[in-house]
């Protein structure tokens, strides 16, 4: 039963997603316009005439996107485990945060190093983080949406997926392969750069889960490289012209 409840927590999250993720992928490859010349926008406007109705859709977005782990914490918690059984808690805080910064500079940098790389190789649209542009709310929504992101990927993704699957008693490699593949897949939309960059992300923190019994480094790390991304591009956008999006 708790295969067929892994799926289902999938069908309701990042599976979807996924799936979408892959449509979104052959969209672009089938285009007339080369990938690389693509832009992909993670955060856009929907209603960029009426701030108050722009800023309830993003929170409706990001709130929607927590039922998932709404949805892995009840399960744990009815299942006598509870959310430590993943890591996620605050009984080491400073060794989480420590090894969160630590991940996020290092696979920080090497992803930006990958997505120029891809992007030159026309392997990769051009990803701009946000076209909310210069508005009161811009800053609020894009820390929201990382630390949704940090989320949603980190507990669902990795810890859930991953400590499910051992219960099941797959085989340690193929289950960091599963999360990590879903994870690629989940970003094809931005290109083959993409998809590659967050398989290599996903195994490392598949890795590191299995080793420490945590998600919650990985949760900081998913949340700093999000946010710096975000904010660093709504920051200093006319400064970064040399970056492709």
């Amino acid at each position: 039963m708790l295969g067929i409840e892994v799926l289902i927590v999938l069908w309701l999250s990042l599976g979807a997603a996924a799936i979408r993720s892959m449509l979104g992928f052959i969209n672009r490859i089938s285009s007339e316009a080369p990938l690389s010349d693509q832009t992909v926008s993670l955060v856009t406007p929907f209603t960029p005439d009426r701030a108050w109705l722009d800023v309830a859709y993003h929170v409706s977005g990001i709130v929607i996107a927590l039922g998932a782990v709404a949805l892995v914490w009840y399960l744990l918690k009815t299942s006598g485990e509870g959310m430590a059984s993943i890591g996620v808690d605050l009984t080491q805080p400073r060794r989480d945060l420590a090894r969160g910064v630590v991940l996020a500079a290092l696979i920080g940098g090497a992803g930006l190093v990958l997505y120029l790389v891809a992007v030159q190789l026309g392997i990769n649209a051009q990803v701009a983080p946000s076209t909310i542009g210069e508005r009161w709310y811009e800053l609020p929504v894009l820390l929201l949406r990382a630390a949704e992101a940090a989320a949603v990927e980190e507990i669902v993704v990795l810890g859930y997926v991953l400590h499910r699957l051992s219960q099941i008693g797959v085989n340690m490699w193929w289950a960091v392969t599963i999360s990590a593949t879903l994870r690629a897949t989940y970003h094809l939309y931005q290109g083959v750069g993409g998809f590659i960059g967050n398989l290599i992300m996903g195994v490392i923190f598949g890795l590191l889960f299995m080793r420490w019994k945590r998600a919650s480094p990985m949760i900081v790390a998913h949340f700093l490289i999000d946010a710096v991304a975000f904010i660093g591009f709504a920051l200093l956008a006319d400064r970064l012209g040399w970056l492709p999006g």
